[in-house]
């Protein structure tokens, strides 16, 4: 089960919401849509009680019903928890995909990533480049691919060194 999916973590948590409730919310939400054999990719809370869930899966890409199918559960989860909010919105987190756990990193490796690191690095904070998998130090790569598909340049950084992450959108037309 995944356990740092930050419910209200930089986001604008609802008012009157206390941080145990809030916590509260991302864990009663995280094991229902696990449950369901979905991924929680993301909790936020909004303003005027909105709770907003991101859902994702493996094997398929999320459509409506399974949005349908995840919201008619939470609704009936947090009214018998009896945990406050006012709407509910449940999504897929779209093609520029957020990646927050080690496990985004390791499924979506091969891939090309945004990335935005917390500190600047050659007066640099945004990169983007191809995701190359972790090393046994917990170290990750962002290759810099030239027009002739070589890497050019690497960057290696921890999961920590990261402010957010995100997939690099591929549209086909």
């Amino acid at each position: 089960m995944v356990s740092n999916v930050g419910v209200g973590a930089g986001k604008r948590v609802a008012a009157g919401v206390a941080a145990g409730v809030a916590t509260s919310l991302g864990a009663v939400i995280e094991t229902t849509v696990a449950g369901m054999g979905y991924d929680l990719v993301d909790v936020e809370l909004a303003g005027r009680g909105l709770v907003r869930v991101f859902i994702d899966r493996e094997q398929t890409p999320i459509r409506v019903e399974d949005c349908e199918r995840v919201s008619h559960q939470l609704t009936h989860v947090l009214t018998v928890e009896n945990l406050p909010y006012e709407r509910l919105e449940v999504s897929s987190p779209g093609l520029d995909r957020p990646l927050k756990r080690p496990v985004d990193f390791e499924r979506f490796a091969g891939e090309s990533v945004h990335l935005r690191l917390r500190q600047p690095l050659s007066g640099r904070r945004n990169f983007e480049g191809v995701l190359t998998r972790g090393d046994a130090e917990g170290r990750w790569a962002l290759d810099f691919v030239d027009i002739d598909g070589k890497t050019v340049k690497r960057l290696s950084f921890t999961l920590d060194e990261i402010e957010r992450a995100r997939l690099v959108p591929k549209v086909k037309f």
